[in-house]
């Protein structure tokens, strides 16, 4: 597995890592043992980078991650997140970014996963009403008491980067990136660039879009949040699968899989990308990690710039709400 780098302070991952949060929340069909074995193979994979958060399954995703990865330590990099507050019965209460909630939701992260030391801590979302300047201070405080080893921020806005990596050194941004969510490349993706900071795509087969796996609405499970999802429903779908089309074609060509080529694609688009696609089986895990011997010309890249021009996608990537949280 080839290696990347996140950021200026020597944080090196595989090229591609593992998103968990599929394993323990909105999606059907979760299995933790199918999930543990996921894991597991991920690592005999190379795959060192394994993503979870506090909010997916109420904690239970962090301790399904830290069963997985006990006695596995030192072959892991792990990141985790806070900053979604949720009620028992699962609803959200909101964003907090106050340093005392940072400082708690680090223990209680510690606590789940079983480990000393978490290796990248990310803010979910940015919270509106707290300065950037406290909550990154926050999390510095952590790296200083050994507790966390570098920071993230996941759904930034440009200034918010700015702003954070002023008060520590920031390195990694996660934010939605794919062929059918190329709204980075406006202005997250140079920013980035220019201070030195590392991007991590999330959904990065566009939620199982780019798969090709999904012909029909119909054909998402009935409990699937992505029934809900806009880019999902009525004449959106169609007119995405229309785009779709063309990387299934393409992807025929040259002998892979659609979400091969669309992983490809996301790893060609620069050393600082490092693509976190989710799943919970093995067989999907190990076609992910298939993209890393995919190889793009030139050629193959404009066909597919062109296949999936920014804004070419119908329907936006979250509802209203959704929406309103990103890019703060």
């Amino acid at each position: 597995m080839q290696q990347r780098q996140l950021g200026s302070k020597g944080l090196r991952v595989s090229a591609l890592g593992l998103g968990a949060m599929g394993m323990s929340d909105f999606y059907s069909g979760q299995d933790d043992a199918e999930s543990t074995e996921t894991l597991h193979r991920a690592l005999e994979l190379g795959i060192t980078l394994i993503d979870t958060a506090d909010m997916y399954g109420m904690g239970a995703n962090e301790e399904l991650v830290g069963r997985a990865i006990r006695g596995k330590r030192d072959s892991v990099v792990l990141a985790t997140k806070f900053g979604f507050e949720r009620r028992a019965d699962g609803s959200y209460r909101g964003v907090n970014g106050r340093p005392e909630y940072v400082r708690a939701a680090c223990d209680a992260s510690l606590k789940r996963l079983g480990v000393d030391t978490i290796d990248l801590y990310y803010q979910h979302r940015v919270d509106p009403d707290t300065p950037i300047e406290e909550t990154v201070g926050a999390m510095a405080d952590l790296v200083q008491a050994g507790k966390v080893r570098y920071l993230g921020l996941s759904e930034p806005g440009v200034q918010t980067i700015r702003r954070a990596h002023a008060v520590h050194p920031i390195s990694a941004i996660q934010t939605e990136y794919s062929l059918w969510t190329r709204d980075p490349e406006a202005e997250i993706l140079p920013v980035c660039r220019e201070l030195g900071i590392g991007f991590v795509p999330y959904s990065p087969l566009g939620r199982g879009f780019l798969t090709g796996r999904f012909q029909r609405f119909e054909d998402l499970p009935a409990d699937d949040y992505r029934r809900n999802s806009p880019r999902f429903q009525g004449e959106n779908f169609q007119r995405n699968l229309d785009l779709l089309q063309q990387v299934q074609n393409m992807a025929r060509e040259k002998g892979c899989t659609p979400a091969q080529l669309a992983l490809a694609w996301l790893l060609a688009q620069g050393e600082n990308i490092v693509p976190i696609p989710g799943t919970k089986k093995r067989r999907y895990l190990e076609e992910n990690v298939g993209a890393v011997n995919v190889h793009l010309s030139a050629d193959d890249l404009a066909r597919l710039d062109s296949a999936f021009p920014p804004d070419a996608v119908a329907g936006p990537r979250y509802t209203e709400a959704g929406m309103q949280m990103v890019n703060l």
